[in-house]
């Protein structure tokens, strides 16, 4: 994880067991989470800041202190480690955004996070692939290869969800919300699929047959990644339900719901599927069904447990970043000018700012000419919102960068570490500047000019259609079938969220519930709180 090699510790002569680098690491990060958390608190109020900078700034404050007590000799100071991020910090954060969701919200914007998250990421990474390898000729760096340039594509259209997650508010802004988080969700997973595929295709035959194989490949990760966590999830509830742990000990049902969310993901990554839409969907369905089968003290207990490990895994995460930021060993390595390594940080900076916009205005406005209501379209400030939010980028992108050029095969060992440095500089500035003004703009944009936020102003009508579609089913059910089965149909077309939605409840509340549980399913356990409201 991390080594500090050169710093003195009284530790030294004693006879203990542990290893000193490692109490003197721990010992550091859990003293700046505790100055990450005061520092958060007294910021709150502040427009400019949020906790993801603040961590980011502290790791790099703190990067400068070891640098400066091991006087810049330390071969190995910091180390990245893909292993730690993606096993242990990042479940935790993306079990607890599909847990939290709001459900209605998300899934009624369902089609848009698609076309955002999968169609756009593609166009974003065939973008960036080719300004990548028509820009950095020019630069002077030639020894990357076709697969290289495709890796820097994958990487730097992967979005930082964290940060979003901090940026925007679910309540303040739900639409927003649910599309930029939404799609940073299937964004990651889409473009760790990339990834993958780009490391396993063969560039010597490149035809439409590859190019199929790649859309089979992602379409089947997609939908076997979904049904993993939705079936774990159920498995959960259906446990849960039937076996009641809560008559003997409210400690177990809780363990047992942490772990298994836990070994969603871990089952995943073994299929070598995206287990970030694996642990996300079995968030989802948890919150839907399982959380409503334990006691009341037990629904307390994980809300808070689940947010607050996903708070203290985010603040570790921009930390760990910031400190990683500040590792010598990889500035020396690729003895580039400061002119190269701004000329290159620039150019990705700017592919990432085309990247996303060559396909979130005409996505939106292409959404919007098939919308036929007024209320359901993405205005303009909208759409410029979700650019700017999906612009940061994060340990995600990191990470996949040290996979691919820390092992590359490029000739020039310079190279691969200057596209290192250069993806570490894209994620500082994109995290501090862009993380930064996210939230005034916001306020700028929406607040000022301020509209009913869309679920407000449809929810009205949608419990309206709801209702002439249950009174119009339940006519025409028992009169004729077949003009039944058309006005169904029309409906279907018409509003097809609505619809949806409508006979989802039915077929849930009739087949669904009665197995699995979920909301009215109420145990009490002695001593247990009144239940809390339903997790939306």
């Amino acid at each position: 994880m991390i080594t500090i090699d050169m710093l003195p510790s009284p530790l030294d002569s004693s006879t203990s067991f542990l290893n000193t680098s490692t109490i003197v690491a721990l010992c550091v990060f859990f003293a700046l989470l505790c100055a990450c958390i005061i520092v958060g608190h007294l910021l709150e109020e502040n427009q400019w800041a949020n906790e993801s900078i603040t961590a980011l700034l502290l790791g790099l404050c703190s990067g400068v202190v070891v640098l400066l007590v091991t006087k810049f000799h330390s071969t190995k100071i910091l180390i990245f480690n893909e292993d730690l991020f993606f096993l242990y910090l990042l479940p935790p954060i993306i079990f607890n955004a599909g847990f939290q969701v709001k459900k209605k919200q998300f899934f009624k914007n369902f089609t848009s996070i698609l076309l955002f998250g999968v169609l756009g990421t593609v166009i974003s990474f065939c973008l960036i692939s080719l300004g990548a390898f028509l820009l950095f000729n020019g630069i002077g760096i030639t020894n990357l290869g076709i697969k290289d340039h495709l890796a820097i594509g994958a990487i730097l259209s992967a979005t930082d969800s964290v940060c979003t997650l901090q940026v925007l508010s679910q309540d303040e802004t739900p639409f927003l919300y649910s599309i930029v988080f939404g799609e940073g969700v299937v964004n990651d997973a889409t473009s760790i699929v990339l990834f993958n595929s780009v490391q396993t295709l063969n560039f010597s035959s490149i035809n439409a047959i590859t190019a199929l194989k790649l859309l089979g490949t992602f379409l089947y990760l997609f939908c076997t990644s979904t049904a993993l966590g939705v079936i774990i999830g159920l498995l959960s509830a259906y446990i849960i339900k039937t076996l009641y742990f809560g008559r003997h000990s409210t400690d177990r049902e809780v363990a047992l719901m942490m772990l298994m969310a836990y070994l969603s993901y871990m089952i995943a990554e073994l299929m070598n599927l995206s287990g970030i839409l694996t642990i996300f969907f079995c968030g989802v369905v948890m919150s839907h069904y399982t959380w409503h089968n334990v006691t009341g003290n037990s629904r307390t207990t994980t809300k808070h447990s689940f947010a607050t490990l996903s708070f203290i895994a985010e603040t570790f995460i921009f930390l760990y970043v910031g400190m990683d930021a500040l590792d010598i060993d990889k500035w020396k390595r690729s003895k580039a000018s400061i002119g190269t390594s701004v000329a290159v940080s620039s150019t990705l900076i700017s592919l990432v700012l085309i990247g996303r916009a060559a396909f979130v205005f005409p996505i939106a406005n292409i959404a919007n000419c098939i919308k036929t209501r007024e209320s359901t379209k993405i205005e303009f400030r909208s759409q410029f919102i979700i650019w700017w939010a999906g612009l940061m980028r994060g340990a995600v992108t990191i990470a996949l960068s040290y996979n691919q050029f820390s092992k590359s095969e490029i000739a020039s060992a310079e190279n691969s570490a200057l596209m290192i440095t250069s993806t570490i500089i894209l994620v500082l500035f994109s995290t501090v500047v862009f993380g930064s003004i996210t939230k005034p703009l916001i306020e700028a944009v929406k607040l000022r000019h301020s509209k009913p936020a869309i679920s407000d102003s449809t929810d009205n009508q949608e419990d309206m259609r709801l209702l002439f579609l249950e009174s119009n089913c339940s006519g025409n059910q028992s009169n004729d079938q077949p003009n039944h089965r058309r006005s169904t149909l029309s409906l279907l077309m018409r509003y097809p969220t609505t619809t949806v939605h409508y006979f989802w409840r039915k077929f849930d509340d009739k087949f669904m519930r009665p197995v699995f549980g979920g909301r009215g399913f109420v145990p009490v356990a002695p001593g247990s709180p009144p239940a809390e409201d339903e997790i939306s």
